[in-house]
């Protein structure tokens, strides 16, 4: 899957989740692209066996679909924490970093990452469920660095 083709596929799941559908012009308006991009990528992720959708019609991720987008997204917040909570990157510029970065990296690296900063900031201390890819993680960690 390309770059563009995970940035689509993660727009999707990401509107679906708050709007509870997603269509060509949400999407369009969520990614600042064309009506005519999102149509061509659309076309892409269908033939991938991602999304189902017809022409003005609502887009449905398929379990492959929902299962990709997820990874996607847990890539990206596991490098953004790593960024952010290791590195201390500011946010902003973490957010940038991981955007790039999640596309040119092994589901087996992300894990890496995570299991290393679950070592770090020493989870069984926290007596709680941490996970580096949940934001409010990370932001409860940067409450308890404060401290």
């Amino acid at each position: 899957m390309t770059a563009s083709q995970e940035d689509y596929l993660k727009s999707i799941y990401i509107l679906i989740l708050h709007k509870n559908e997603a269509r060509v012009t949400d999407i369009a308006d969520y990614l600042q692209v064309s009506k005519a991009s999102v149509n061509r990528a659309l076309k892409s992720l269908k033939e991938l066996g991602l999304v189902d959708y017809e022409t003005y019609g609502e887009i449905k991720l398929t379990e492959k679909g929902k299962e990709e987008a997820t990874n996607i997204i847990k890539k990206h917040n596991v490098l953004k924490a790593f960024l952010i909570q290791i590195l201390n990157v500011n946010n902003e510029t973490a957010e940038e970093e991981a955007k790039k970065m999640k596309h040119a990296i092994s589901e087996d690296t992300v894990n890496k990452f995570s299991d290393y900063i679950k070592s770090i900031i020493k989870v069984d201390e926290l007596k709680c469920n941490y996970s580096p890819e949940n934001e409010r993680c990370q932001n409860c960690i940067k409450l308890k660095k404060k401290k």
